[in-house]
């Protein structure tokens, strides 16, 4: 579902133009400095966390997955409660407010961040302090991935994957199971969709010439585009596909830093096509050599489209259970999007994540991680079930859906056609 819609029209073709390069070099600029160490990403007072406990790498042992959840005004709720779903110690998640949100809730954020007795244990969660205006539909979105990227690159190189999520996602698997699924897949691989729907095709439209507000506006605006075309470049491909994906640390890297400059060019290109993230990973990693044999074509999620052509999801209810838990069988992960506090998170929450509304999904790094919910006499809060961490957080017990999740993952990664068919006839 889109957060906004295009909502003018703009004449006067060399003087967007002009705005169009600005544009592109404070989208440069604002990337530079979130490399350079000179944002802040604290609030109301938190700082990165020191305590960090620091999870074994190595063969044999699970990976680290670096989450980004970002929201706007009035998400906090849902926010905090897709953390606690997929809360492991050994994963690394960086939470951020867009500037819709005001600054009492960004201070709710931290302070609720900071009291939560297992992130302080462990010191693996830290909210971005600075704020800024993103649109969903604009590059201020990509632009905004790209920032979460680096500052979780700053807060640590032990991370495997990176995966940016929604207020309005929820898991389908506990993080035991998706750590111990992931423990056996080479950490090359890049989970992205390159769809054959053209839907994305005219949703990006490379020649239409757009301003996103966002990029120098310090409120959400929305964004802009003008009459006149561009013509399509020649020196790269273009490739598209879903927006939600899931990269490698390497991959990532290769994008913040853009060694070889491609990754930057194509920001500048992209700063002036609507909805980039829809082709900017997809381009990147397809027309670069050292990257583009390591997709897999799935982005590992579950969505039900209204209408494909213009990226319309279905809002999920309890109808779509049976089938959002079948589909754990076709490798989902993630489900989106859903409503806030609708009942069906309430029964993923009790049957598949084992977790009570308030607490943390448990996992074997909790001491009390084999109780079972409805075996717990008096249990009225239903905290206790990780109330305490006596367990080696190395360590994880997959469940029914790990273990059939990583048969399957297996499986697609020995199919050669995963690495090398993905970029070529995909356009």
């Amino acid at each position: 579902m889109r957060m906004s819609k295009i909502s003018s029209k703009v004449s006067g073709y060399p003087r967007l133009w002009i705005l169009a390069f600005i544009l592109s070099l404070v989208l440069l600029a604002a990337l530079s400095r979130s490399q350079d160490g000179g944002d802040q990403f604290s609030a109301s007072g938190i700082k990165p966390q020191a305590s960090r406990r620091i999870p074994s790498k190595g063969e044999g042992y699970p990976p680290v997955i670096a989450y980004w959840i970002c929201g706007t005004n009035g998400d906090t709720k849902r926010m905090l409660r897709l953390l606690k779903a997929i809360y492991h110690p050994r994963n690394q998640y960086l939470l951020q407010l867009d500037s819709g949100a005001p600054e009492s809730e960004k201070a709710e954020l931290a302070q609720t961040v900071e009291s939560e007795s297992a992130f302080k244990a462990f010191g693996n969660v830290d909210v971005v302090g600075r704020s800024y205006a993103i649109d969903k539909m604009g590059v201020s979105a990509l632009s905004a991935t790209l920032h979460a990227a680096a500052l979780l690159l700053k807060l640590s190189t032990d991370w495997d994957w990176f995966i940016p999520l929604s207020p309005s996602d929820y898991p389908l698997i506990s993080q035991d199971d998706l750590l111990h699924a992931f423990t056996f897949l080479p950490r090359d691989l890049n989970f992205i969709d390159f769809t054959t729907n053209t839907g994305w095709k005219e949703r990006v439209k490379i020649d239409r010439i757009v301003i996103d507000p966002n990029l120098y506006y310090r409120e959400n605006t929305p964004i802009m585009y003008a009459v006149e075309t561009r013509e399509t470049p020649d020196a790269f491909r273009i490739f598209g596909g879903s927006p939600w994906m899931i990269l490698t640390r390497s991959f990532m890297e290769y994008c913040v830093h853009g060694w070889d400059n491609f990754p930057r060019k194509l920001l500048m290109f992209l700063t002036n096509v609507a909805y980039p993230l829809e082709s900017y990973f997809h381009t990147v990693i397809c027309n670069s050599p050292h990257f583009q044999n390591t997709t897999v074509n799935s982005d590992l999620s579950f969505m039900k489209w209204e209408n494909p052509s213009f990226g319309d999801l279905q809002i999920l209810d309890l109808s779509d259970y049976v089938k959002m838990l079948t589909n754990i069988n076709k490798t989902a992960i993630f489900a989106r999007p859903f409503k806030e506090d609708d009942p069906i998170l309430e029964k993923i929450d009790k049957t598949v994540l084992n977790r009570s509304a308030a607490g943390i999904s448990p996992g074997k790094w909790c001491s009390n991680e084999g109780k079972n919910r409805s075996s717990v006499e008096g249990f009225k809060n239903e905290e206790e079930l990780c109330s305490s961490w006596g367990g080696n957080i190395d360590d994880v017990k997959a469940g029914v859906y790990g273990k059939k999740l990583k048969v399957l993952l297996s499986e697609l990664v020995k199919d050669e056609r995963v690495r090398t068919n993905q970029c070529q006839g995909q356009r």
